[in-house]
């Protein structure tokens, strides 16, 4: 696998991270951004959009690059991209839970 491919794979793994890192600290802030949050119908409704947002996001740092170099027939290119990408967030998610364990 060339080096060029595993970088990449490893900025969309951190463009995921970063994402998750975000929204994780928005969720866990809500009431101090937002004020106290009303007990209403729109509360399920705001999860799922952001939810159905996440996965959109995730997905087009994960695949749309490996799906679009698969379409123009670099099908080599496109898997390795997809298992580097998968791999780096593998051991991203790790070193999250070792800092669970050590309670970083």
């Amino acid at each position: 696998m060339n080096k060029k491919i595993i970088g990449q794979g490893l900025l969309h793994a951190l463009g995921v991270s970063l994402y998750i890192f975000i929204v994780a600290f928005v969720m866990r802030n809500a009431e101090r951004i937002f004020g106290p949050m009303p007990d209403s119908f729109l509360a399920p409704v705001a999860f799922l959009s952001l939810f159905v947002v996440s996965a959109a996001v995730t997905a087009s740092l994960v695949g749309l690059r490996p799906a679009l170099w698969y379409l123009e027939g670099k099908k080599r290119e496109a898997l390795q991209l997809l298992f580097a990408t998968i791999i780096w967030f593998a051991v991203i998610t790790a070193l999250v839970f070792v800092g669970l364990i050590v309670k970083f």
